[in-house]
């Protein structure tokens, strides 16, 4: 049995397609088992969210690996960015040990560090390092920034693109390798059963897309797939920051972005080993304009 966290993200649906199709038993720890759609017949629903300890017990029974997908680039009512992506993680972890796990599966970040200035990537640090100095035969996944079409990221700039101009925080130039949410399940599954090639550290594997490229050639190939080219206006981070901090004031939850969120497009995402570790894997990365339909 395969516990899935994170099922009704952009990674997690594709990963849980894929798992049900191939017929492998599936227990998803959700607070909303309605987000999993169609799959959610196909599988175990363990009801509960990171914020919860106290559900680990019953969704890691007679499970034997777990893949853990769910994060927050965002604060929650009740908890923190750190709490949510590190200190869960580290309990899901001992949980995990204590309850006879085989595999642990964990999806960090391109950039993660202990000294990053991004809350987000400081928390997944800490957490990448938990588990792979943990006594479970543990992988670490650290992707570049993941997109598929109709994400939560792709359709906030469909939006956006509806303005006469596409307005993009700070300079745009920090740069990435973006990787499709497809090929990221592909990689996945390729390690979950298979030999991983020890690393430094651990096992610990960086997915990559082809090309390297800005977030302002980013946000070119996304209005061209959309047919609405727009002029780039780039807005000054600290008027982003204040703006967004306001919105979160006001909006809560319901805000559209937050500084924690936009801070992340300052921060490039790159690996020196590009497409090596999922190439490694058997899976070859498509490229962003082609995935998009921006040939």
């Amino acid at each position: 049995m395969i516990l899935l966290t994170g099922a009704t993200g952009t990674v997690g649906s594709a990963l849980l397609r894929r798992l049900t199709s191939a017929g492998e038993p599936v227990r998803c720890l959700v607070r909303d088992p309605r987000r999993l759609g169609p799959e959610r017949v196909r599988v175990q629903i363990a009801l509960g969210d990171l914020s919860q300890p106290a559900s680990f017990r019953n969704a890691l029974r007679g499970v034997d690996r777990v893949i853990h997908l769910a994060a927050s680039i965002r604060d929650q009512p009740g908890a923190s960015i750190e709490e949510l992506n590190a200190v869960a993680t580290m309990r899901l972890l001992r949980a995990s040990e204590r309850a006879g796990v085989d595999r642990f599966v964990f999806f960090s970040s391109l950039g993660a560090t202990e000294h990053s200035r991004a809350r987000f990537f400081r928390a997944k640090a800490l957490a990448e390092r938990a588990v792979l100095d943990s006594s479970l035969d543990a992988t670490v996944f650290a992707p570049s920034i993941i997109y598929a079409p109709g994400d939560p990221w792709l359709t906030l700039l469909q939006r956006f693109s509806y303005l006469p101009a596409m307005p993009v925080s700070g300079s745009g130039r920090a740069v990435y390798q973006p990787i499709w949410a497809d090929d990221v399940a592909s990689c996945i599954l390729a390690g979950l059963d298979g030999p991983v090639e020890a690393t430094e550290g651990g096992r610990r594997l960086e997915l990559a897309g082809p090309q390297t490229l800005s977030y302002n050639q980013i946000v070119v190939t996304a209005l061209r797939a959309l047919g609405r080219p727009r002029r780039i206006v780039h807005v000054p981070v600290p008027l982003v920051r204040g703006t967004l901090k306001a919105v979160g004031w006001v909006a809560g939850q319901a805000a559209f972005a937050t500084w924690e969120e936009a801070e992340l497009l300052e921060l490039a995402m790159t690996s020196v080993r590009g497409t090596a570790d999922a190439e490694g894997l058997g899976v070859t990365p498509a490229t962003l304009a082609a995935v998009l339909g921006a040939d």
